[in-house]
């Protein structure tokens, strides 16, 4: 069954209630996207703490603390970059959970080795990251929707493990 991203949103929600816990978001490709899905919900300034949109290298760096060198040394759209988001994300903030996601959403930027449409995204805890490589299909609105639904269902899974 496919859930939209109003029933991961809910779904979401009501995990950080029952645990009262806070999620917050450090996006890219997204420029905000999951962080806005989030705060349609009424109510949840009760779970959501904050967001990063960090859509230049330079504002991963400065606002996250992902080092320049894991930048230069594996792309901006990378397992290291994704996991040092949602980490850095998480000492930025009083959350306890977080996602992140780089990608690259297209119609242009791809090479062959991150064709467009290539997104890593990362959950994290105090205790654990998680990262995923995605390859979505479709033009830049289905990236972003894709990355969007695919970023909750982790953070969902992340916090149903805890």
């Amino acid at each position: 069954m496919i859930s939209t991203p109003v029933q991961l949103v809910t779904r979401l929600s009501e995990s950080l209630l029952g645990k009262r816990k806070k999620v917050c978001t450090a996006e890219s490709c997204t420029g905000g996207l999951i962080a806005k899905t989030l705060t349609d919900l009424a109510g949840s300034s009760d779970w959501f703490e904050r967001g990063f949109v960090t859509y230049s290298n330079q504002a991963k760096n400065e606002m996250l603390a992902v080092p320049s060198s894991v930048i230069e040394d594996y792309g901006a759209v990378s397992e290291p970059v994704a996991a040092a988001m949602a980490t850095g994300a998480l000492r930025h903030s009083h959350a306890d959970y977080s996602v992140a996601v780089t990608g690259i959403a297209g119609p242009d930027g791809g090479s062959e080795e991150k064709p467009v449409g290539t997104v890593w995204i990362a959950v994290a805890s105090a205790d654990e990251v998680i990262a995923n490589r995605f390859q979505f299909s479709g033009d830049r609105e289905a990236v972003r929707v894709a990355t969007l639904v695919a970023a909750l269902e982790a953070l969902i899974d992340l916090i149903d493990s805890n």
